[in-house]
């Protein structure tokens, strides 16, 4: 069979590139570019901002240690798809006990969940700030959105402005080149790491960490990879075509490596932002991130203030259908039940009652008398166990050959992404210690 030459989603998997072409770059970008896009959701951007509020630039070192942890453990959850044709739960349901895996996706529901909350929550209070009106009414109408659009829009267009929505985080950057930064020592907190025996500290430390490796995020990637093999017709899942296995392999790591860096740029953006206003202000605590949106404004400025809120309207359009999706494809993949993004509503209705109620929960949680900012917290307690077992099942599934075919995952990224279980481990007994000595 010959060697086929792979493109991103919505292109055909052998089409050969014209002189009128896009760069082959912007041609492999697809799942990996909107998987990191959407870890800088609204909650994303509130850790963040913390972060960077509560200790300047000595917590920048965190996103250069996190970059290759999230490329390793993105690029094995694609591999995973591409591979076998099935997302991470799909695999789980063939090689594990299944009440492992209703425990797993049963966590990535709740979690997922709470934080469409959290997430249409901070999208409707920033449209509130910059034009006026009922947050709440917009909350609604951003969850009638997403969901509607999710639901009623075709794949390829779909994904498509996924991709486009991915340019809202360019706002970020805008952010730093309105605020006056001192380089130097923004350099010397990305390059040298600092650590402290404060308890902030170590708790910042683990929600970063938290944001930045999230399962929600491993079963998306995983899902969309499988989706694009079945619409793209000249691919095939690499156990059953490993001629097509060189190409694949090489497009994900472009995409991931690309998409995880986007990802970790536009959180020091934010840091270093947050650092040179917030910090130096001395302002202490920021909680959501259109408090760090309020803040900023009477520190750096009306524009700033202005594009810092805009990108969280921006990044909450590309995240919550990913939030929503993901536990979707969770849910059912582990239910057998027919899934696709592809597939028209009634083709899979329960797939997209999914999408739809975890959507339309997250909405009522924003009408209810719970705290957001406490039900994030929990949220992330959720996502930082889910992690553990999720991250070690995914390193066994893709060492198994009957799994993996001639890719298993070996060498230098296996490696890695042992690390990157390990971390996290650490991370949520560091978490749990906290907390007790809280």
């Amino acid at each position: 069979m010959a060697r086929q030459k792979e493109t991103g989603a919505g292109r055909g998997a052998s089409s050969p590139p014209t002189a009128g072409s896009k760069s082959r770059l912007l041609r492999v970008l697809g799942p990996g570019l909107i998987t990191g896009a959407s870890d800088d959701d609204p909650s994303g951007i509130a850790t963040y901002s913390q972060a960077g509020t509560q200790l300047g630039y000595a917590i920048t070192w965190t996103m250069l240690f996190s970059y290759p942890l999230m490329v390793a453990i993105q690029e094995i959850s694609a591999r995973i798809g591409r591979t076998t044709g099935h997302g991470i739960a799909g695999n789980i349901r063939e090689y594990y006990p299944n009440w492992l895996l209703q425990s797993i996706v049963g966590l990535l529901l709740i979690a997922n969940t709470i934080n469409i909350g959290a997430d249409l929550g901070a999208m409707g209070d920033a449209l509130a700030l910059l034009i006026g009106g009922p947050h709440l009414l917009y909350v609604l109408l951003f969850g009638l959105f997403c969901a509607g659009f999710q639901i009623f829009t075709r794949y390829k267009p779909y994904v498509n402005l996924l991709r486009w929505l991915t340019l809202a985080l360019f706002t970020y950057f805008g952010t730093v080149m309105v605020v006056k930064i001192p380089w130097g020592e923004a350099a010397r907190g990305f390059f040298i790491p600092t650590f402290s025996s404060e308890p902030a500290f170590w708790t910042t430390v683990v929600a970063i960490l938290g944001t930045t490796i999230s399962p929600y995020l491993f079963f998306w990637q995983a899902s969309q990879e499988a989706e694009d093999t079945k619409e793209e017709p000249l691919r095939k899942p690499l156990v059953k075509a490993p001629a097509q296995g060189p190409d694949a392999i090489e497009r994900i790591r472009l995409d991931t490596y690309v998409g995880m860096a986007f990802s970790n740029l536009v959180a020091l953006a934010i840091m270093v932002t947050t650092a040179a206003t917030l910090h130096v202000a001395g302002i202490a605590n920021i909680e959501t991130s259109t408090q760090a949106a309020e803040a900023l404004k009477p520190v750096a400025g009306e524009f700033a203030f202005a594009i810092f809120t805009l990108g969280i309207v921006g990044t909450g359009l590309l995240a919550v259908p990913v939030l929503a999706g993901s536990a979707a494809y969770a849910v059912g993949e582990a239910r057998k039940w027919p899934t696709g993004l592809a597939r028209k509503p009634k083709q899979a209705k329960a797939f997209y009652a999914t999408i739809a109620l975890a959507t339309m929960i997250g909405v009522l949680l924003n009408f209810t008398p719970i705290n957001p900012i406490r039900a994030l917290y929990w949220s992330a307690v959720i996502n930082g166990i889910v992690a553990v077992p999720v991250l070690a099942i995914m390193m066994l599934l893709t060492a198994d050959k009957r799994l993996m075919g001639q890719f298993p995952v070996k060498g230098l990224f296996k490696i890695v992404g042992w690390i990157a279980t390990f971390v996290m481990a650490a991370a949520v007994l560091g978490m749990g210690i906290t907390a007790v000595i809280g």
